[in-house]
């Protein structure tokens, strides 16, 4: 299946904006896509300058999830100009790229987040991206920008938030609950003065939620100098109606041990918005403790879920081949997909942080 482009390629209007009392609702992760969206990495600080080894690295990395993806759903990878021949070699026939100019390859949070309207169209919402929390080391001036562009491309009419905001900091199950941490939503850099209920009803009015499930954090590494401050997409995950994928350290000498007992406990109990009580599966963490920075966040809850697979984060690992017996059973009748991810988590992220889904338009859902 071809991506069908809009008139102009890489234009940097979207569609006209929803308006905000039009309701949408974000499906779950594991509902039919139309497409895939990533982004193809650009020579920079993170990845290196051009030519570089580095770059090369990541964007085999990157590659190598985005064929593994088209092999069930069609993709379309966002490339800067400048790359975009590039892209093309590296990504091969049958992958679309569409010229828009970027900072990151970090799509799931500088591109738009897809939601139903109620006639079961499509809208994006456009979160203000501002390189999670302004940090000084990050560079978003063209990125801030992608997600309506993206929107544009793909001929889905824009729904703008004032609320900073990243596809990472959030999980949504699709019948009205979402997961979100306070140090992200709530981090002075990206949302000052914000407060629980505040975010609660910006993310309630875009995504259609109605219970919000506060984890107080995030992985250790990740609030590192190049974190996120605490993406929930790296720890906990809903696979299925009133299911929680956690992950879990078993080694008390990492970090993570401690805020995996403390996350337990804020989960146990819990009900989902239709009144369900959570069924928590823990996921247990790569053996392996350390890298050349110091304590790793490798996760497999960061996996992605498409069209009959699920692409699950490997890292040559024991547990690579527990984890993915666990998500088999938590995601009947798709296959999972091990690819590895050692050079994305290097880089900052995990599979799920590349990817973007748009899901497919279906019936009405008023």
């Amino acid at each position: 299946m071809s991506f069908i482009y809009s008139t102009a390629v890489g234009a940097t209007a979207a569609p006209n904006p929803v308006s905000p009392s039009v309701a949408t609702v974000m499906p779950a992760e594991w509902e039919a896509h139309q497409r895939t969206w990533m982004a193809f990495p650009p020579p920079n600080e993170t990845f290196g300058p051009a030519g570089s080894p580095t770059l090369d690295r990541a964007r085999a990395a990157w590659t190598k999830v985005a064929q593994t993806i088209a092999r069930y759903e069609p993709v379309a990878v966002v490339a800067d100009p400048r790359d975009a021949t590039a892209a093309r070699e590296w990504l091969g026939a049958g992958i679309d790229v569409v010229e828009v100019p970027l900072d990151d390859a970090w799509l799931r949070d500088s591109g738009p987040t897809f939601v139903h309207q109620p006639d079961g169209s499509l809208a994006a919402v456009d979160w203000i991206f501002n390189g999670w929390g302004a940090q000084e080391w990050a560079a978003w001036g063209k990125d801030e920008a992608v997600a309506g562009t993206v929107a544009a491309t793909a001929r889905v009419p824009v729904r703008p938030s004032s609320l900073v905001n990243e596809g990472g900091g959030f999980h949504v199950d699709g019948e009205g609950t979402v997961l979100l941490t306070e140090t992200v939503q709530l981090d002075p850099g990206r949302n000052p003065g914000a407060t629980k209920e505040s975010v609660e009803a910006q993310v309630s009015a875009a995504l259609g939620t109605s219970k919000t499930i506060w984890l107080p954090r995030g992985l250790t590494r990740d609030y590192d100098e190049f974190g996120t401050r605490g993406h929930v997409d790296i720890v906990a995950a809903f696979a299925g109606p009133g299911t929680i994928l956690l992950h879990r350290q078993d080694d008390p000498a990492h970090p993570d041990h401690a805020v995996y007992l403390q996350l337990k406990t804020v989960l146990s109990g819990q009900l989902d918005a239709q009144g369900r009580p959570l069924r928590i599966i823990d996921v247990p963490a790569p053996t392996t403790l350390k890298d050349d920075e110091g304590w790793v966040d490798w996760s497999y809850i960061n996996h992605y879920v498409a069209n009959n697979v699920v692409v699950l984060c490997s890292f040559d690992d024991p547990n690579d081949a527990i984890a993915a017996g666990i998500l088999e059973r938590a995601y009947p009748g798709r296959t999972v997909e091990l690819v590895d991810a050692r050079d994305i988590f290097a880089f900052g992220g995990g599979i799920h942080c590349i990817t973007q889904q748009q899901p497919a338009v279906r019936e009405g859902i008023a």
